[in-house]
C-alpha cells in the first residue's frame, strides 16, 4: 500500500471512530464520511428493479399518507410509483455495478504527452445524509500513459458515481480511482465544485455557499502541474 492510501485509510478510521460517538443529527450535519466505497449491504442486488420499485412505490405511498395528503387527487395518486421509478432508475441507478460504464481505451497514436482536461461537465447527485440533490460542476484531468479514454466516457463516470446517495468528498476519491485504475496511470486530477441543497434549503439555509473538493494524483502533485490545470479549468473558453 502507498504512503499515501495509507494515510488517508487511517483518516478514514480516525473520521469513522468520531462518526460512532455522534448523534444522527451532528454526523448529518456535519458530513462526516467513513468510507471511500459507498456503503453497501451484501444483499443489495438480490431484488430485481421491478421488484425495488414496488416496494419502495409502497413505502413512499405510506410516507405521503403520515404527511397528511391525499393521495386520491390527481396530481398525486401517480407520485410514489414515479418517485421509485426515478430512485432506481435514475437518480440512484449509480448503486448497480450493471449500469457501471464500459470503458473503452485506445492507442495514444499522436504521442500526445501533455494533460488533457476535460472541464465543467455537469453532475447531479443527492446527498446521503438527507437525500436532497447536490450539483455542480466536475472537472477531469489525466496525463496518458500510453491510452487515452473517449471524452464521453469521462462524463460517463463522473455521473455513473454521481448517482447514488453521496458525500462530495467521496465522490470525487471514487471517480479518481476509477480512472486511474481504467487508464493504468496515477496521473489523474479531480475538482468538484458543488452546492448541497442541505445546506441551502435547509438547516443554515445558505444559498450561497458552495464546496469544492480536490483530488491529484501522480504528475500533477508537483505544483507547476497542478497550477497548470487550475489555469486551464480557469479559462474562457470561445465556442
Amino acid at each position: 500500500m502507498k504512503p499515501k492510501e495509507t494515510m488517508l485509510n487511517t483518516l478514514l478510521k480516525d473520521k469513522k471512530v468520531v462518526s460512532s460517538n455522534l448523534s444522527s443529527d451532528e454526523i448529518g450535519n456535519d458530513h462526516v464520511s467513513a468510507n471511500i466505497e459507498t456503503p453497501l449491504r451484501d444483499d443489495a442486488f438480490d431484488m430485481s428493479n421491478a421488484e425495488k420499485i414496488k416496494k419502495i412505490q409502497s413505502y413512499f405511498k405510506e410516507i405521503m399518507e403520515t404527511l397528511g395528503l391525499d393521495l386520491t387527487d390527481d396530481s398525486l395518486k401517480g407520485t410514489p410509483e414515479r418517485v421509485a421509478k426515478m430512485y432506481v432508475q435514475e437518480i440512484f441507478s449509480g448503486l448497480d455495478p450493471a449500469n457501471k460504464p464500459k470503458i473503452a481505451l485506445f492507442e495514444n497514436k499522436y504521442q500526445y504527452d501533455q494533460m488533457l482536461v476535460e472541464k465543467d461537465i455537469s453532475f447531479y447527485s443527492n446527498c446521503e445524509h438527507h437525500f436532497v440533490p447536490i450539483f455542480g460542476k466536475a472537472h477531469v484531468a489525466y496525463i496518458s500513459n500510453g491510452s487515452v479514454i473517449g471524452l464521453s466516457k469521462l462524463n460517463r463516470i463522473v455521473q455513473y458515481f454521481a448517482k447514488r446517495p453521496q458525500v462530495q468528498e467521496r465522490l470525487t476519491i471514487q471517480i479518481a480511482k476509477e480512472l486511474q485504475k481504467a487508464l493504468n496511470t496515477d496521473d489523474v486530477a479531480i475538482i468538484i465544485d458543488a452546492k448541497h441543497l442541505c445546506v441551502s434549503s435547509r438547516g443554515v439555509q445558505d444559498g450561497n455557499a458552495a464546496t469544492v473538493t480536490s483530488f491529484y494524483g501522480g504528475k500533477f502533485e508537483n505544483d507547476a502541474t497542478k497550477q497548470e490545470f487550475l489555469k486551464y479549468i480557469e479559462m474562457k473558453t470561445q465556442y
